[in-house]
């Protein structure tokens, strides 16, 4: 096994550019406007070799403080034994990567405050419990929702969340559903407009969820069920 620093040969891609600061969120833009095309989905710090751990389009790559250089590989600890693999993504992780592709075209968003904290709910809009979640996520700030509508208690269920989804405003229409508010009659040219319900049954599949509400906070942890407020700050605040 090569311990250390292992590159594969998309390795030393040289980035021309002046030195920019090592603020990660400026580092993430900047990255952003060189690979266009590409989603920059995070930007790491790590503890070691001054590098930064930056995640495009699900695969994790490394960069300097300068972003002069830029390649991907294992990284490993060669202090431990046997030598663990500092760069192998924790499941958590990569399901968090999967939710956040999905969210741009199969998920309702909400904001408040700055939304700096991002969590992801599958959510029944007949579901008692997924309405005192959202009312208790009313209740958090700073954070962006991406409500995956998964319509599974019945059919009834499935009208609204496709009512919600093609109205106007999904973000009002789905926080109406969540306050037992009617939704109005859709008009003729949306009443039939495309849906994500079965990507999000297929995605809700893939990771084993079965039933409403089950929560993915952006730091990888998961909630099954309805939960108040203070244990979702409760679970951002454990893993940073």
């Amino acid at each position: 096994m090569k311990i250390c620093l292992r590159l594969s040969l998309l390795a030393c891609l040289m980035l021309a550019a002046a030195p920019v600061s090592a603020d990660e969120e400026r580092i993430k833009r900047e990255l952003g406007a060189r690979l266009t095309g590409s989603e920059i989905e995070s930007v790491r710090k790590t503890p070691y070799l001054g590098l930064y751990e930056v995640v495009i389009d699900g695969e994790i790559v490394y960069t300097d403080e300068k972003m002069e250089y830029f390649f991907s590989g294992d990284i490993f600890d060669a202090r431990t034994v046997p030598p663990r693999n500092l760069t192998e993504a924790p499941p958590e992780r990569a399901a968090i990567s999967v939710l956040a592709r999905a969210s741009r075209d199969s998920a309702i968003k909400r904001v408040r405050g700055n939304g700096k904290r991002v969590l992801y709910t599958f959510e029944d809009p007949n579901c008692g419990f997924c309405k005192s979640l959202h009312r208790e996520i009313g209740r958090l700030d700073d954070v962006t929702v991406y409500i995956f509508p998964m319509p599974i208690l019945s059919q009834d269920s499935v009208e609204k969340a496709i009512a919600a989804w093609c109205a106007e405003d999904r973000t009002r229409a789905w926080g109406a559903l969540m306050s037992d508010i009617p939704l109005p009659a859709l008009p003729k040219d949306r009443a039939a407009c495309a849906h994500p319900l079965q990507k999000v049954m297929e995605l809700a599949r893939r990771f084993g969820v079965n039933s409403t509400p089950v929560v993915f906070l952006g730091n990888g942890v998961r909630i099954n069920g309805y939960v108040p407020a203070d244990r979702i700050e409760k679970a951002f605040a454990e893993r940073q």
